[in-house]
């Protein structure tokens, strides 16, 4: 049977990586997952206990932006969290943070045009632009840039998407940085996203959200990562005033509404903060036992951890071939890790990235087989 070009994208390999821990688990092995950026917590119990009530409910269609009750407690989010005053008209509740990338793609770029990512970056970012007829464009980042893109690499683009803090490397743009990133995309007529989704998960500083330094921007948000509702599938999007309607056909086209019930638990956990910030201390302290332990084991040359919940390290010192020495690293030491190429096709043969999302215990169990394995080597 024929098909389209829009299927032949890169594999996300963090995914094969899972299978291939799940296999080894099947076979009867004991595996650490340090592969995969989910919390090793659910959605906050009180959330669920909330949600059991309104399942009584027939939770038919939402409207295409999604609940009003959430599209507004949304907007208090940003008022509480960033001082931000956003009209909850400009939400638009998400099928999770892709369906976001989806309808944002879909509304801002035509066939053809160019949009910016600074490697390494989130892979979908490229694929999902690939298969929707767009061409990214890979920016080389920097350490000295702290891996983020930079005024200067706007020029000739349709877009530029950022993310802080940025997965895999964790880093973070202050208020400056986002601010002069915006005022390059305003001068050269660039679209700007901004990816937030690991908001509320930082270490020492707040995240700035780049509504605080334009309104003329796309915000991405999901429940996945702070809110811990990874397997429901359920984010945000924040878009200027003019844009809604476009926004809101294309929603209503393409997925009708996202999960009623994935909405109604969403609007619950935003009140769930006391036990949202618990998990932040088990973060908290999986990121110390890794910056301690990773350099002991032989791991010491990483980007600055600033938020998220990985440590993205270059192991250019041991291979040339990441995703083998991965798959070493499984088959040897129990431990699946992600290899750089699924984050930067360019130099990420040279990268591993660590996430420490999962429980303290077997992340100190990671550490020590981990050490074990590079002494043995």
């Amino acid at each position: 049977m024929r098909h389209s070009t829009r299927g032949d994208v890169d594999p996300f390999i963090v995914m094969d990586v899972m299978e291939a821990a799940r296999a080894a688990e099947d076979a009867g092995r004991s595996i650490i997952h340090m592969e995969v950026g989910q919390p090793g917590t659910g959605a906050p119990q009180s959330a669920l206990d909330a949600l059991q009530a309104d399942l009584s409910e027939p939770l038919g269609y939402t409207v295409g932006l999604g609940l009003p009750a959430l599209r507004q407690r949304i907007a208090r989010h940003y008022a509480d969290v960033y001082g931000v005053d956003l009209d909850p008209a400009r939400v638009v509740v998400t099928a999770g943070a892709s369906g976001a990338f989806v309808l944002a793609f879909s509304a801002l770029f035509d066939n053809g045009e160019h949009v910016g990512l600074g490697l390494p970056c989130y892979p979908s970012y490229r694929q999902i632009l690939r298969a929707m007829g767009l061409d990214p464009v890979e920016i080389r980042t920097t350490a000295a840039g702290r891996y983020q893109p930079q005024p200067d690499d706007v020029a000739g683009l349709a877009g530029l998407i950022v993310a802080s803090p940025a997965n895999p490397t964790g880093t973070m743009l202050d208020r400056d940085e986002l601010t002069a990133l915006a005022q390059a995309c305003n001068r050269a007529g660039t679209a700007l996203i901004s990816d937030e989704i690991y908001h509320g998960i930082g270490y020492g500083k707040r995240a700035v959200t780049a509504l605080e330094v334009t309104e003329d921007v796309y915000v991405i948000n999901s429940f996945s990562k702070y809110f811990s509702m990874t397997g429901w599938r359920v984010g945000w999007m924040v878009v200027p005033h003019d844009h809604v309607r476009r926004v809101e056909r294309l929603a209503q086209n393409m997925f009708i509404c996202p999960s009623h019930a994935s909405q109604r638990l969403a609007l619950h956990a935003m009140d769930a903060r006391p036990e949202l910030d618990a998990n932040l201390d088990v973060y908290a302290a999986n990121r110390a036992l890794l910056l301690d332990g990773l350099p002991q084991a032989g791991f010491t040359a990483f980007a600055p951890p600033d938020g998220a919940f990985y440590i993205y390290a270059d192991v250019s010192a041991y291979t040339d071939d990441a995703r083998a020495f991965a798959a070493e690293i499984l088959d040897k030491a129990g431990v699946a890790v992600t290899p750089g190429l699924d984050f930067d096709p360019q130099d990420g043969h040279r990268w591993l990235r660590f996430s420490y999302a999962g429980r303290t215990d077997d992340m100190a169990e990671g550490l020590r087989r981990l050490t074990a394995f590079m002494a043995a080597r």
